[in-house]
């Protein structure tokens, strides 16, 4: 892997951050100033990805049933709706995305901005109508991120980033964070965290290990390995898959042999671009922070796809 040409092509673009591990081992780490590696910052969406790790852990320790528990255990108000279909609704189908509310992030309905000025988020995400059936199409919603967050505080008896100290970022090592809360005092479940970039990197490593950390099961494998698999198509016009609030997709490159080949991951995503790369293949892990906020007219450049995978990937490196 040629370090310092990566280096000159990350420059010009004005990341906060950029830190590669591969096979466990810190390769490539690049901050925009010296203030940057020790600050804290938005994770935004990124925050999701957390979220679907705390799901799992209360799963492991058996406070969640499972995936297919029906959320109006957690959620009563749903057997006096019209909808009775909302009654079916499962955990798994949060953690994918496809619970069937009809809900526009932005632009449109404005379902996201709403939500956040309303005085009780769960039930203002509850209160939507259907617009489909249950399981069937992967829409992006983080108000139903929201309602996995409570979730988690009905079954632990905890607040959620109370959760988290206890069983994700205590073990992982990560002491400084900030996590908003909603009117309720419910930790946001699809934004609001913030994090270190070199804990965004553990938590990337925590999955490329299936759950372990310093010889600890944080995670079971099992848990990890259905929250990364690609569940439904993501919604256009993103494209790849969509798992248990993590993305999936493929990338091909020149492999060892000189041939070119499909390389799978799966990352979590953030607005304004923050990132969580996963290659198994490659036993790598990518973070990637930045804080520009380009219009659809500029951009900001894929810096996974064109700069730091050819780099994992050229033969020189391996």
């Amino acid at each position: 892997m040629n370090l310092s040409a990566l280096s000159d092509s990350l420059k010009p673009l004005n990341l906060r951050s950029c830190l590669i591990q591969q096979q466990g081992r810190l390769i490539f780490e690049h901050y925009r100033d010296q203030r940057t590696s020790s600050e804290i910052a938005k994770i935004n969406s990124c925050t999701k990805s957390i979220l679907s790790a705390l799901v799992c852990i209360a799963m492991d320790q058996g406070q969640l049933s499972g995936p297919s528990a029906p959320i109006s255990e957690f959620f009563p108000q749903l057997s006096r709706d019209a909808d009775t279909r909302k009654q079916q609704i499962t955990i798994g189908q949060l953690l994918t995305m496809s619970a069937g509310f009809r809900w526009t992030e932005f632009g449109g309905a404005n379902s996201f901005p709403k939500m956040t000025r309303s005085s009780h988020w769960v039930n203002y995400v509850l209160e939507q109508p259907l617009a489909e059936e249950p399981g069937t199409r992967m829409e992006y919603n983080s108000g139903i991120s929201q309602l996995l967050s409570s979730i988690v505080v009905q079954a632990s008896g905890m607040s959620t980033a109370r959760f988290a100290e206890q069983y994700l970022f205590g073990p992982l090592g990560i002491t400084e964070y900030e996590w908003e809360t909603d009117p309720q005092g419910i930790h946001t479940g699809g934004y609001g965290l913030k994090l270190r970039p070199a804990d965004l990197l553990k938590f990337g490593q925590l999955y490329l290990q299936q759950g372990v950390w310093e010889n600890s099961q944080i995670i079971s494998g099992g848990r990890v390995a259905c929250s990364v698999q690609p569940a439904l198509p993501a919604e256009p016009p993103r494209h790849g898959g969509y798992g248990w609030h993590w993305w999936t997709d493929s990338i091909t490159g020149d492999t060892r042999t000189g041939g070119s080949a499909a390389v799978d991951y799966y990352y979590a995503r953030g607005y304004a671009g923050q990132y969580v790369y996963v290659l198994p293949e490659l036993q790598a892990v990518a973070v990637v922070t930045q804080d520009n906020r380009r219009g659809k007219n500029n951009p900001p450049p894929e810096v996974f796809r064109e700069y730091i995978v050819p780099q994992l990937m050229n033969p020189s490196g391996l």
